[in-house]
């Protein structure tokens, strides 16, 4: 393969070969054979000369030249590129620094190594054009779903023909029980597009809760119009699998047009998931309400929603139970994802149970504290006292309601619960200072006694401690380890303190010891402002 400047018209229709092989641009072709004849060059001339190649794009014309350029005369330091402004007066009429002289040379005549080398150049630049052709094609179609043949399989990896590049379908994103042969057809849900040193890698899914609802994009053109959604789905891939959806025409049935006439739309889901059954479900902006559609077939009695930690507990009757947990926790794991919420399921006999049992305990509380007896500690209980905060510093019309109290009755209770709450909080601000707290955190707004000795037995005694600590180590908060949600409690949360409400009195602390400047924090808020400010009614619209 010797190209010399004689075979001008073979370049081209080279360039135009390889272009048409390997689907790219000719351009990209030229522009490599340009690059390789101008090593070549450089090879004869000096590899110090800053050697440049030009192919007439119409005449395949190539035309070699020399380049050099005006600098500084302290800056020169490549006296074959490079030359001073004295210099370059032979060759130019006022030469300035920066301007460039280009003469041109005569062509060389590449000998086998040197051919050998272009085309090495070529073939480089050639396979460079065609992996960003393919990562451009593949990385605009991430989020759909593609059709391809198996080549072959690697280690329980599924190698897939996608057209213009192969694909791969990892161990772990297939369907349990699928196996597939060469040439068998395969449709899948484009996951992640990478650019790699390789080239770029297209990663497959028939796992991902995605390649779901392309499905039923598919096969349901009311998906596919907008006007029915699918607001969450939650999967056990080849087993089971739910679907929240919503309809946006009231004369719409989501759950129904899902389906299809005798279940045709959702039978073909199910064929091409290797008989995954789907549940069906109403998306409903109320979450109990949304949880007792998701936990179907099981009929549930009542939902206690807990917003803050994110937990739900719902109470089904007995015979109800194997039913809405399903087979192996399968039914109120898939409602779990589909709701995002945790879920914590009891029968109404293990409600009723635990009911008792916290009226006991409230029921001894004040029979304990307030020197009552069983059946008017049971009375506070029962309309709806639980603590002594709230008996103490309820409005005196509320403690009159409950039969047998009268004002003066009603004022005993109150003056003793203060009693017990003030000698309680003594007690505790006595044990704090024992235990070394100093006055700066006894002092600080926000703080009552029994927090303060719950922080000083975590060894937070200072002010400076207290400044240290993180919002969620005061109120606690929830971590997700291994896909599993475990509790992180709190320093302060048996007080019922919000993560505001801690990042609120930490922020104050960090301002009162100097650490934070109040306006920087007014200034970080407004910039906060004013960058979410045109999102926020998409955001809240969305």
């Amino acid at each position: 393969m010797a190209i010399t400047s004689a075979n001008q018209l073979e370049l081209l229709q080279t360039a135009e070969a390889v272009a048409r092989e390997k689907m790219i641009d000719p351009g990209l072709v030229v522009d490599a054979m340009e690059e390789s004849l101008a090593r070549a060059a450089k090879s004869r001339y000096g590899a110090e000369m800053d050697i440049r190649v030009s192919i007439d794009r119409k005449t395949g014309r190539a035309t070699f030249t020399r380049v050099r350029t005006v600098v500084e005369e302290e800056e020169l330091e490549n006296y074959q590129a490079e030359f001073t402004v004295d210099q370059a007066k032979q060759y130019m009429a006022d030469p300035k620094v920066g301007d460039t002289f280009v003469e041109e040379v005569p062509p060389v005549e590449m000998g086998r190594i040197a051919a050998q080398s272009a085309k090495q150049v070529i073939l480089q630049k050639v396979r460079e054009a065609e992996r960003d052709r393919q990562f451009d094609e593949f990385k605009d179609r991430v989020g759909t779903i593609i059709n391809g043949e198996v080549k072959r399989e690697e280690y329980g990896n599924v190698i897939v023909d996608v057209g213009r590049g192969e694909a791969i379908l990892r161990r772990n994103e297939k369907i349990g029980r699928e196996s597939y042969r060469p040439k068998d057809r395969i449709r899948c849900y484009i996951k992640d597009v990478r650019r790699e040193t390789r080239g770029p890698q297209i990663f497959l899914s028939r796992t991902a809760p995605e390649f779901m609802t392309e499905l039923f994009k598919m096969e349901v053109p009311e998906i596919y119009d907008n006007i029915i959604e699918i607001k969450a789905v939650a999967r056990d891939p080849g087993s089971r699998a739910k679907i929240a959806v919503i309809s946006y025409d009231s004369s719409i049935d989501p759950v129904g047009a899902c389906v299809g006439m005798r279940g045709s739309r959702v039978q073909a889901v199910v064929n091409e998931l290797q008989g995954e059954k789907i549940d069906i479900i109403p998306w409903n902006e109320d979450q109990p309400t949304f949880l007792v559609n998701a936990l179907q077939p099981a009929e549930v009695t009542k939902v206690v929603l807990d917003e803050e930690a994110e937990r739900i507990e719902v109470v089904v009757p007995d015979e109800q139970l194997s039913l809405a947990i399903g087979r192996r926790g399968q039914n109120v794991r898939l409602a779990s994802q589909l709701t995002g919420l945790d879920i914590d399921i009891m029968t109404e006999e293990e409600e009723s149970a635990r009911r008792q049992k916290e009226f006991e305990e409230r029921t001894k509380l004040f029979m304990d504290t307030l020197d009552l007896d069983e059946f008017f500690a049971q009375l506070l209980v029962s309309e709806g006292f639980t603590n002594l905060e709230e008996v103490a510093y309820v409005e005196a019309d509320e403690l009159l309601v409950i039969d047998g109290v009268d004002e003066s009755t009603a004022g005993e209770l109150q003056a003793r619960a203060r009693d017990y709450l003030e000698a309680r909080a003594k007690a505790a601000l006595e044990h704090a200072r024992e235990l070394g707290v100093e006055d700066s955190l006894v002092e600080f707004d926000g703080l009552t006694p029994q927090m303060i000795e719950a922080l000083a037995e975590d060894g937070v005694k200072t002010l400076e401690d207290f400044a240290t600590c993180a919002d969620w180590e005061l109120a606690g908060g929830w971590t997700s380890v291994n896909g599993e949600r475990v509790k992180d409690e709190g320093l302060l949360e048996k007080f019922d303190v919000s993560l505001e409400e801690a990042q609120q009195m930490v922020m104050t602390a960090r301002i009162q010891l100097g650490w934070v400047d109040p306006a920087d924090l007014e200034a970080e808020t407004e910039e906060e402002t004013d960058a979410g400010g045109d999102d926020a009614p998409e955001e809240a619209e969305a």
